[in-house]
């Protein structure tokens, strides 16, 4: 019995521990899971839309000639036998949350970064517009299952003709489910060619990898378009084909221009061009309406004569069809989800406060059939999803549009990613996602069918923002203070009393500049005496030799882990030591250290707690241009995420109270500036920006690295510390409450965790 309780803890505790090392995800995953359940109670028992009931009266005699194709009734018929509609959608919700967690773990595979990895899973689980079609009687969830496994077959190995062909196979899959899952083919055909460098190395494998999709597909394929002409007599493979394209020809058609015959006439739009209905409104309202066009010419028929003007159209105004296609997929990158009012209704994609398609009898009827309840809506959570849909609770197609450029610029090699063996892997997502989207385009604009995109282009540019900054990720989180090193370094240095004011400066290999830093560093600060404490980061020269003979305190941590940690170490050594203030600076002369008793002066008036300097408030000779840029735009980060107006998150040079220094949570070995402004605000201390000056270096090279990686990295250090301490711990300080750092019991307690 013990020995059962013991691995139950255990149990427990490594559960613990893969939360903690994925708690990004695990957020995620909480907040969709709630999103799913307000969904099943908002909407009993299903979101019932026109395709729903064409889709459950098809079930049992799996007619090819239909809107949709009959790939989502093999999935459906079981599901609804089982449990009901209601059966049905918690299966798609269940799905939904299991693709992200896919994606996620497709990422990890291919060494994404675990915060990026969780970035390109978010979309999936947390896009209103995905909640709301998995709670709808549709195809799309099985789609994307599909698309999933073809992504996970093929990332991650060179694959052989066997696996390709398994990838053609689910092609043909995603063909059956959705017409336009064909175009797909055309991606994996490119990154079967250029995978591995193969058709450089080994043409032949190539061939028949290639080859091998391409039967793969063609096998269900052939069996698809045998099966409607056993049931219909005809060729072809759905019934929606002919209307779909003369709704897209007939919003551009120049009847005027075009060599129509009788029968052809009969379907030019009686609109004048600029006057033109959407593509819904022709391939669905009038191509529909079983009484249109009227009586035909002898021996002609709807199809043959709507096919014959589509072509027509076609042939004499390709640029204009061709146009109008792009100007539709251009739409999927709108910033905002919005709709013109020739475009499928974006309201069918949002949550209702009424149950919606009820103007349809059929709506309620197969509600009723195949779910065993009326149609109805709970009013709570259907306000709640509808309001958390219509404030920003979707996936942004400038967003989607970024991630495929990055995919796009990783593929082109830009930064590390020539080296880093993922171009490839970043191809196969977005030129899926882009032919795909285009496709659908080239037929209708819905942002229905813009959804496959919250699969690729996440993990395409996740992927593709790997392959740029390349394999040297931040370095891993910190453990509690003291750590292995800090111990370490602490029993080395001893315990020497501080002055009350303490200058800490994070050295690594700094020997050729930090001797006149040390030389023009003030002794007193508006009256109180200083010392200097210098944290040499591992370095392999002469730094700390240099600053004892410049009369600093030294304290040499045995291994290079960042400025972070060095900083963390010292801002501990000097409040342990007696310290009341703690200022940095940097070890490469780039600050005017005269200005201390500027800098410190709102803390000893008990104006601030925590001062921090601003080039841009100040003065700067920029060396970068990229930097100068990234400067602002975090700043720009900083202030939306904190809700209060930042000019400069990375001035080094900065003063705050000893107790706060130690109270912050500080996790980044190398990337720390922002999380300690952002750290010190949750805690509500009082920070005041002030100009100052910065300069160029005086000596060496900066120890940042490439500014794209620096950038990257930074903003990943912002994010996760607003989300650590904004989101998760919802802020420490409450309004109208004393800080518990600055109580005596908070100072005697005092830790950096």
């Amino acid at each position: 019995m013990k020995e059962k309780r013991t691995r139950s803890l255990a149990s427990l505790g490594s559960g613990g521990l893969v939360i903690r090392k994925h708690w990004l995800l695990a957020v995620f995953l909480v907040v969709g899971v709630v999103l799913r359940v307000l969904a099943v109670i908002a909407y009993r028992p299903a979101i019932v839309y026109t395709d729903s009931v064409q889709y459950l009266t098809n079930m049992g005699k799996l007619s090819p000639d239909q809107l949709n194709p009959i790939g989502y009734d093999f999935v459906l018929g079981p599901l609804v036998s089982i449990g009901g509609l209601t059966f049905v959608v918690i299966v798609q919700h269940l799905v939904g949350l299991l693709l992200g967690v896919a994606i996620y773990a497709l990422a990890r595979k291919l060494t994404v970064y675990r915060w990026l990895a969780a970035v390109a899973a978010a979309p999936i689980l947390l896009d209103a517009y995905q909640v709301q079609i998995e709670q709808n009687i549709m195809a799309e969830t099985t789609f994307d299952v599909i698309l999933v496994a073809i992504l996970w077959l093929l990332l991650g190995r060179v694959p052989g003709w066997k696996r390709a062909a398994v990838v053609g196979v689910l092609i043909g899959a995603a063909f059956s489910v959705r017409a336009i899952g064909m175009v797909l083919l055309i991606a994996v055909v490119l990154y079967l060619i250029v995978v591995g460098n193969g058709w450089r190395k080994r043409r032949m494998d190539v061939v028949r990898r290639t080859a091998a999709a391409v039967a793969g597909f063609g096998l269900v394929f052939a069996a698809y378009v045998g099966y409607y002409h056993g049931e219909t007599g005809r060729w072809g493979f759905t019934g929606a084909e002919n209307q779909i394209l003369y709704g897209r020809t007939a919003t551009v058609a120049n009847c005027a221009k075009l060599p129509l015959n009788e029968g052809t006439q009969l379907f030019c739009p009686k609109e004048p061009l600029g006057q033109r209905l959407g593509v819904d409104k022709y391939a669905h309202n009038h191509y529909g309406d079983p009484n249109w066009p009227g009586p035909l010419p002898p021996g002609t028929t709807k199809r043959q004569l709507a096919t014959e003007f589509a072509h027509l159209v076609i042939t004499h105004q390709p640029l204009d069809v061709t146009w109008a296609a792009l100007k539709d997929f251009g739409k999927g990158f709108a910033p905002t989800r919005t709709s013109s009012p020739d475009d499928v209704p974006l309201d069918r994609w949002q949550f209702q406060l009424t149950y919606p398609n009820l103007n349809d009898p059929n709506t309620a009827k197969a509600a009723e059939k195949w779910g065993g309840s009326a149609p109805h809506v709970s009013h709570v959570p259907a306000v709640i999803l509808r309001g958390y849909q219509l404030h920003g609770g979707y996936t942004s197609g400038t967003l989607l549009g970024l991630y495929a450029l990055i995919a796009l610029a990783a593929v082109a090699g830009l930064g590390r990613a020539k080296k880093s063996g993922l171009r490839s892997a970043a191809l196969l997502p977005v030129a899926a996602g882009l032919i795909l989207l285009l496709g659908s385009a080239a037929f209708e604009f819905s942002w229905r069918y813009q959804l496959p995109g919250l699969v690729f282009f996440p993990l395409a540019g996740a992927i593709g923002l790997r392959a740029i900054l390349g394999k040297d990720q931040a370095r891993p989180p910190m453990a509690d203070y003291p750590d292995a090193v800090d111990s370490l370094a602490v029993k080395d240095f001893g315990t020497p009393d501080f002055a009350p004011v303490a200058v800490v400066i994070a050295a690594y290999n700094e020997a050729g500049g930090i001797g006149p830093v040390l030389t023009n560093m003030p002794r007193t600060c508006a009256g109180l005496p200083v010392d200097v404490l210098v944290v040499v980061d591992g370095s392999t020269d002469d730094t700390a030799e240099i600053a004892r003979e410049h009369g600093a305190y030294v304290c040499v941590a045995p291994s290079n882990r960042g400025q972070g940690a060095a900083l963390r170490l010292g801002y501990n050594l000097a409040a342990e030591g007696g310290a009341q203030y703690v200022v940095t600076t940097d070890a490469d002369g780039q600050y005017d250290n005269s200005e201390l008793e500027v800098l410190l002066e709102p803390i000893l008036l008990d104006q601030a707690d925590f001062v921090t300097g601003s080039r841009r408030l100040g003065a700067e000779d920029a060396d970068s241009r990229l930097r100068w840029v990234g400067v602002r735009v975090f700043a720009v980060l900083a202030s939306i995420l904190t809700r209060r107006k930042l000019t400069d998150t990375s001035f080094g040079f900065r003063a705050m109270r000893a107790e706060l220094a130690t109270a912050v949570t500080l996790r980044e070995p190398q990337y720390q500036s922002s999380e300690l402004l952002l750290g010190a605000l949750a805690l509500g201390a009082r920070v005041v920006e002030l100009p100052m000056t910065m300069r160029r270096r005086g000596d060496g090279s900066s120890k940042k690295g490439p500014g794209v990686v620096y950038g990257a990295n930074y903003g990943r250090v912002m994010t996760t510390t607003w989300l650590r301490e904004y989101v998760l711990r919802r802020g420490r300080f409450r309004q109208g409450r004393t800080p518990a750092w600055r109580t005596p019991a908070g100072r005697t307690a005092r830790t950096s965790r």
